[in-house]
């Protein structure tokens, strides 16, 4: 079984996330901000990581950078998971080495979908 790490400080976005993973069989670990995500991956070291952008204190594009660029977690597939819908966004996330990027709100086909390519 697969773990999936979120990290989002919502605890609503979280949640519905959560449960279509775990309906689906994955196993889920949860951090709500970017450095407790990055900590988490370091110390958990999960099959993916769905990141969101807009976080306090270390945001998604600097955590995401940190971990696809650390010797512990540069192996780790980042999905980047935000409302953040501008092309700059999204190739600014890809340049920070995230695998996808997925416009919120998500559905359970598209999610599932993007978690399987990253992974392969």
């Amino acid at each position: 079984m697969a773990t999936v790490l979120i990290v989002d400080d919502s605890p609503t976005e979280t949640h519905k996330l959560t449960s279509m993973l775990e309906k689906n069989g994955y196993s889920v670990l949860t951090a709500s901000t970017g450095e407790a995500g990055v900590a988490e991956a370091k110390q958990s070291n999960p099959d993916v990581v769905l990141m969101d952008i807009v976080m306090p204190g270390l945001n998604g594009f600097q955590a995401t950078r940190q971990l696809s660029k650390g010797s512990q977690t540069a192996h780790i597939p980042v999905i980047i998971v935000t409302t953040k819908d501008q092309e700059t966004d999204r190739v600014w996330g890809l340049r920070q080495g995230a695998k996808a990027y997925l416009t919120k709100p998500i559905g359970e086909k598209q999610l599932l979908d993007a978690i399987s390519d990253a992974m392969n």
